[in-house]
């Protein structure tokens, strides 16, 4: 090649490695890209023979006024749900016997009674929970703890709501709004609590499963796990793992590079756990979600599947209470009598940190067994032994 060729060649391939810079940084995978090729030697599916119990959350950022609604119109999407739900998905059990579950994570800023008393309805008949969800900004701590604990205590003795610990103090679960957990918006926007860690502790939270966040720039370079963190100078605590138990824990839901969605033909699209739309539940994704590994070490049969969704505006109804969850559902209770090493288990985010405790500590026993180690339900909802006995029957 003579000296014009190879110069066009060097300079050709400068242009494309810029480029594909610019598409990973439009995309912010460069936050979290590393830790992906670092950990792949993780990444593996189950084999055949291999027992495997799927533990599948879905913790949805539940916001009825999202759009700046009239209550009315939250109140129908609501009632929506409160008939629809039961409708569609209380033939479905689990390997447990027990039927799929939701978890409702309200907005505090979005609190009205109207909303609130049909929800706490749904899940009085075992098809889920509510927990804490939080948009601020330009906060501070003082306020901040005033809010949660506001709405802490409505949620508990206003609607008979919220885990219970052994002492009887009531305890969260939380996802921050807009993916800013700890201020961790490069803009600053969207929070303005560096410790926001320290006060979601001191105000009862057990969890946040805000992560992932991507393709936001909010999301951490820790991925699929489930670990703690606690509070340290300056924003983004939570990008910092502690020693198990000193801190809150973080359970992740599963963020991988999905290589069959390509976007602008170079580029892999993200499995960001997110249930919409453009992507409905399917056993496919399951394979990427088992392959993620969400795992306590102590039980390497246990896979930890967080996925998020923001099912209350209309446009979310036809994948989350309609025929594409239907066929999940068919699909997994296929899959799992036709695979006798297949479990899987319906679960909501105060059982997922209760299973996450038990695992920890090398709990051996049965998932069903398991589902109040730690934490109790609220006074208003069944115990989760009631409602798997209960379906079964």
């Amino acid at each position: 090649m003579n000296a014009p060729g190879v110069i066009s060649t060097i300079l050709g391939a400068l242009l494309a490695s810029q480029a594909t810079l610019w598409m990973l940084r439009r995309r912010h995978l460069d936050r979290w890209l590393w830790s992906y090729i670092s950990e792949r030697h993780k990444r593996h599916l189950p084999q055949p023979d291999e027992t495997v119990h799927l533990i599948l959350c879905i913790a949805d950022h539940y916001e009825p006024l999202f759009g700046s609604v009239p209550l009315k119109q939250g109140q129908r999407r609501v009632e929506h749900w409160l008939q629809a739900y039961p409708k569609q998905f209380g033939r479905f059990r689990d390997s447990d016997g027990r039927t799929p579950r939701h978890t409702f994570f309200f907005p505090a800023e979005q609190y009205a009674a109207e909303l609130l008393d049909p929800l706490t309805h749904l899940c009085a008949s075992g098809f889920g929970e509510v927990e804490i969800h939080l948009h601020h900004d330009n906060d501070t701590a003082a306020n901040l703890r005033r809010t949660l604990c506001a709405f802490r205590d409505t949620l508990a003795q206003r609607h008979g709501l919220l885990a219970r610990r052994p002492s009887g103090e009531p305890a969260y679960a939380f996802i921050h709004g807009n993916w800013a957990l700890c201020n961790s918006r490069p803009d600053g926007r969207y929070c303005g609590v560096n410790n926001e860690l320290a006060i979601l502790l001191e105000t009862g939270c057990y969890v946040d499963m805000t992560m992932p966040s991507a393709p936001s720039p909010t999301q951490t370079s820790i991925i699929n796990r489930i670990y703690y963190a606690k509070d340290r100078p300056g924003p983004r605590s939570h990008h910092y793992p502690c020693a198990t138990g000193e801190g809150l824990m973080l359970i992740q839901g599963p963020l991988l590079l999905d290589w069959a969605k390509r976007k602008w033909g170079l580029l892999p699209g993200i499995e960001n756990a997110c249930l919409q739309a453009t992507q409905p539940p399917s056993l496919k994704r399951v394979r990427l979600w088992l392959k993620a590994r969400v795992q306590i070490p102590q039980r390497p049969d246990w896979f930890f599947v967080k996925l998020h969704a923001h099912g209350a505006p209309e446009d979310a109804h036809d994948v989350l209470l309609g025929p594409p969850m239907v066929r999940f559902h068919e699909a997994l209770a296929a899959e799992a009598a036709r695979n006798p090493h297949l479990h899987y288990h319906y679960v909501t985010a105060r059982e997922m940190y209760n299973l996450a405790r038990a695992a920890e500590q090398n709990y051996r026993g049965s998932i069903a067994e398991a589902l109040d180690f730690e934490l109790q339900p609220g006074p208003a909802l069944p115990r989760s032994a009631m409602v798997a006995a209960r379906n079964v029957n």
